[in-house]
């Protein structure tokens, strides 16, 4: 029987562009931040790291990077000697592979404490649009001419064409064929993708960790500047920097520490992860598949679930997740969205941190600022932006692209324990 674990702290930096933060300085705010969140002077109980970044070899640090970023943390005692730092990598997955993986050992009763911590800089202040090409090495870079024969076909099939650009993403090209087909299937509008950005942002404007902290209409939204239709700058995930981590513990350690800690723990009811392929339009993805899991591991339904992060990369993004997350119909993810059944004091409030849009998106660190904002909502802890009463709280992060969907998703479901 597996042992049971919890999120005993969880913390994330203010993501946005911070050009004089070293990535040592950001593993050393995160770290030391969800010691303290837990309640721990130092990390002395802690088995192992798992340690999770995609963009260091641009900064010179091409392996061994959560090695390099914990010397001095080892060094001042702050961090155990010998205990091991393992490198996680799963492009915008890559936090919450780093949660699957040090859970993983807590559940098959290998250790008792283990870290996941992400870390991400994404802008050069030198030169802004350089490292915009790196973010193609989440695609298949052996054989890239499938993928571009891909898209061309699926654009095609969608009405449009496929024509990346240097100044944005080749993502963003991937999501607006998924945009543009899911508009000539299921009828869903520009304005409902602008409202579930609008929504988003004025969240955001309600999160201290945000990158962006401003309220904005659908109407703004759909007059920014267009990034490739029908997605506008406001619509899509900004570059920036920054750190989050979480201590996970089993219910052994969780009883050793003193009352006021215990209580603020949050279960991880389960965690699910899925593959990416090359999919036919009209199948659904793989986080499909990893919800699907995720559920059944924690025998419960999408209609349990009181608040989700889903990863909005582009407000799109929200619509079709939550159709994959079952949280309403396939192709009813437009009129889900823009009912207001996602907005704080809807039905089931999704992205209450800003999502990706509007609390950032530094790749490595992304998906445990997730579990940091539904670890808050869950402990009552979210301020302006709290859910009422959540008691069951859902992650979705995926990372990489094969096709029309990620390389590799996560489904985490979490738990208050009253």
């Amino acid at each position: 029987m597996s042992e049971d674990v919890y999120v005993l702290g969880s913390y994330t930096s203010v993501f946005g562009r911070h050009p004089n933060t070293s990535l040592k300085e950001l593993t050393r705010e995160a770290y030391l931040g969800v010691l303290a969140d837990a309640g721990l002077e130092d990390g002395r109980d802690i088995a192992g790291a798992w340690f999770g970044s995609t963009r260091m070899d641009y900064w010179g640090q091409p392996r061994i990077r959560g090695n390099v970023c914990f010397i001095p943390l080892v060094r001042e005692g702050l961090f155990p000697d010998r205990a091991p730092i393992i490198n996680v990598e799963g492009a915008c997955a890559t936090g919450s592979i780093a949660i699957a993986e040090a859970s993983r050992a807590i559940r098959a009763g290998d250790a008792d404490l283990t870290l996941a911590i992400g870390i991400e800089k994404l802008y050069d202040p030198i030169n802004p649009k350089k490292i915009l090409e790196t973010f193609s090495g989440g695609f298949d870079m052996l054989d890239p001419q499938e993928w571009r024969d891909e898209y061309s076909r699926v654009a095609a099939s969608a009405g449009v064409v496929f024509s990346p650009s240097s100044d944005h993403t080749i993502a963003m090209d991937t999501y607006a064929i998924q945009a543009n087909y899911h508009m000539r299937r299921y009828g869903t509008t520009p304005e409902q993708i602008a409202f579930a950005s609008a929504k988003n942002h004025n969240a955001g404007a309600l999160n201290p960790k945000a990158q962006y902290r401003f309220e904005t209409t659908p109407d703004k939204v759909l007059a920014d500047r267009m990034v490739v239709a029908p997605l506008t700058r406001s619509m899509c995930a900004p570059i920036g920097d920054g750190a989050a981590a979480a201590l996970l513990c089993s219910r052994r350690y969780l009883d050793s520490v003193p009352i006021p800690v215990r209580r603020r723990a949050v279960r991880l009811r389960s965690i699910a992860l899925s593959g990416g392929k090359y999919r036919s339009l009209d199948e659904p993805s793989l986080t499909r598949a990893a919800a699907d899991r995720a559920f059944a591991a924690a025998g419960l339904g999408p209609e349990d679930i009181d608040v989700a992060e889903v990863h909005d990369a582009t407000s799109f993004c929200e619509i079709y997740q939550a159709e994959m997350m079952r949280f309403c119909a396939e192709g009813q993810g437009g009129p889900f969205v823009a009912s207001g059944a996602t907005a704080l004091g809807g039905e089931l409030p999704i992205n209450t941190s800003g999502g990706l849009v509007s609390k950032g998106h530094p790749v490595g660190a992304t998906g445990l600022s997730m579990c940091y904002e539904m670890v808050a909502q869950l402990r009552g802890e979210a301020g302006p932006r709290q859910v009422k009463d959540a008691k069951f709280a859902l992650q979705e992060n995926g990372g990489g692209i094969i096709g029309l969907e990620e390389a590799i998703a996560a489904v985490v479901i979490y738990e208050r324990v009253d």
